[in-house]
């Protein structure tokens, strides 16, 4: 799932009990999210407002006491070094397409967009966030996961 940012540490724990619930014996869950260094309860503001309103970034410990009892963490690959090409190649497609867009969306929206693509990319160069994919087990494999990397 590639959407945790959104759900907000009052309902981490909720989140994964939901997972955890819907999850077939044995099963596993791939959790992908953009986390932060320090545990908070907000974003940004001005993010909360033009980008992703009630967004939040988890920390490494939020993420784990929302998922004590009901999972066990098999593999924690952090990817955030390379990020920021990702956010760089966003920012060249919206540049190289601006013209086909630019009467639908107009300059603010790509202003916001070109700011907001460019400051997270500093930010994941920076390692102040992260990019994290975090396998976890219903009960375990009990043979060990085997990580693809």
């Amino acid at each position: 799932m590639g959407m945790f940012e959104h759900v907000g540490p009052r309902n981490f724990r909720a989140y994964f009990e939901t997972a955890n619930r819907i999850l077939k014996d044995g099963g596993l869950f791939l959790l992908h999210t953009i986390g932060t260094n320090q545990s908070t309860d907000k974003i940004n503001r001005w993010m909360d407002k033009h980008i992703f309103p009630n967004g939040v970034l988890p920390s490494i410990k939020q993420i784990g006491e929302a998922v004590e009892g009901l999972f066990l963490v098999e593999d924690w690959h952090n990817f955030g070094a390379d990020y920021d090409k990702t956010l760089m190649a966003w920012q060249h497609n919206l540049d190289r397409n601006w013209d086909s867009l630019k009467e639908k969306y107009g300059e603010r929206f790509r202003r916001m967009w070109s700011f907001y693509l460019q400051s997270c990319a500093a930010a994941f160069r920076a390692r102040n966030i992260q990019l994290w994919q975090v396998v976890f087990a219903k009960q375990g494999v009990r043979s060990g996961y085997q990580t693809v990397r």
